[in-house]
């Protein structure tokens, strides 16, 4: 389900949004505070970029509110 990868920034978990039961909540790979998708206060996590391909969402880059960690969301075509 994650995999950790180094970029300029630092380490970036990939989460694969497919691999996910339930309502797609999933732990922070670092600090194992809960990401909700039903969670739109941004103190849980932030939106740090998207990719978008042909007018649909395919990549989220976020960062976790509790420890900073970047987490990269990939699946999302599976989730439509």
């Amino acid at each position: 389900m994650m995999k950790k990868s180094m970029s300029k920034k630092g380490i970036i978990y990939t989460v694969n949004l497919t691999e996910i039961e339930g309502d797609g909540s999933f732990p922070c790979p670092k600090c194992a505070t809960v990401i909700s998708p039903e969670d739109e206060t941004e103190e849980i996590y932030k939106i740090v970029d998207t990719k978008i391909v042909n007018d649909e969402l395919v990549e989220l880059v976020i960062m976790c509110g509790n420890c900073g960690s970047n987490i990269k969301l990939t699946g999302f075509q599976g989730t439509i």
